[in-house]
């Protein structure tokens, strides 16, 4: 007897060892240093290559540009940073969400430019437990997706409801403004632009796991039980194909289609499942994992005017 208990001990401590490893590895974010003048946040991947001095110079030239700083209180009280680039004063104002790892300014920094050629501001958030924000846990959207719905709030607050709101986001933050556009939303949020999405957490962990050569059957479930135990969450909450069932909000889909880490399909399954009579899928030839605008900017802007079109109507 007290042999079976010895063991079954074992076996759950080596259980939460397990799930606590998979935690750290997929959901812990670190403490960050700010960094300092000169420096600039770049993404890893040979995939960025031919692209890493455009997106240094965006990044040059967005912290040399006028923009004014933000903070807000999460529900779970966690302080959230944002800068607005306000370009008009009046016209639709692009909330933009970063990717899984990244920073407002390493992922969105391109965002701005194009904002600004379509006539729109360009307002970029650091989600929780990443940049300057407070936290230390990512939920792929699960929470994140609230943090959406107060800068909402914070925005109207700002300009008493007055300016026009699109939720922009790219990976990650594409997955989270889905995730938000199920929810209850104020009428001066008028679309969504979700580049290189994926369709659950669950779904791209697997793919990252099976990508490993480790089985998904056996590592997933860890990965659920350290969020769980863990980080207070369930990533079976982030799913963003099922939420696009019960939104009504114009979305536009963009995806390359050589993306070798969220696979295009995916933005394929969110397109087919959104319940709005307004939505359109984009793919970009050639254009790996976030690298549809800087692969096909011309591409990019022409179908997102036409898209957002019916805004200035």
């Amino acid at each position: 007897m007290l042999t079976a208990l010895i063991v079954i001990l074992i076996a759950l401590a080596v259980l939460l060892i397990a799930a606590l490893l998979c935690f750290f590895r997929v959901f812990y974010s670190p403490p960050r240093r700010p960094l300092g003048e000169g420096e600039y946040d770049k993404i890893p991947g040979r995939a960025y290559d031919p692209y890493r001095e455009q997106i240094r110079k965006w990044q040059e030239t967005a912290r040399a540009m006028d923009y004014t700083e933000h903070s807000v209180r999460s529900f779970d009280g966690l302080r959230l940073t944002a800068k607005l680039y306000d370009f008009d004063g009046e016209g639709p104002i692009e909330l933009m969400a970063h990717g899984y790892r990244g920073t407002a300014e390493r992922d969105m920094c391109g965002g701005i430019f194009r904002a600004r050629e379509l006539g729109h501001s360009a307002f970029l958030i650091n989600h929780r437990a990443a940049a300057d924000s407070d936290g230390h846990v990512i939920t792929f959207g699960a929470k994140e997706r609230y943090d959406i719905l107060t800068w909402i709030n914070y925005i109207n607050s700002l300009f008493d409801g007055k300016r026009k709101i699109i939720l922009t986001g790219i990976s990650m933050g594409a997955a989270t403004v889905m995730l938000a556009s199920a929810m209850e939303l104020p009428p001066n949020v008028v679309g969504v632009l979700a580049d290189c999405g994926y369709t659950s957490a669950e779904a791209i962990i697997k793919k990252v796991i099976r990508d490993m050569h480790l089985p998904p059957a056996l590592c997933y479930p860890l990965v659920r039980l350290g969020a769980l135990i863990y980080g207070g969450f369930d990533p079976n909450d982030a799913s963003p194909v099922e939420a696009l069932r019960n939104t009504h909000l114009p979305i536009i889909f963009v995806h390359g289609d050589a993306d070798g880490f969220v696979p295009a399909y995916m933005s394929e399954e969110n397109y087919n499942a959104c319940a709005s009579e307004n939505k359109r899928l984009l793919l970009i030839e050639g254009a790996d994992h976030g690298l549809a605008y800087p692969k096909g900017q011309d591409d990019y802007v022409k179908e997102v005017r036409e898209f957002f079109a019916y805004i200035k109507e």
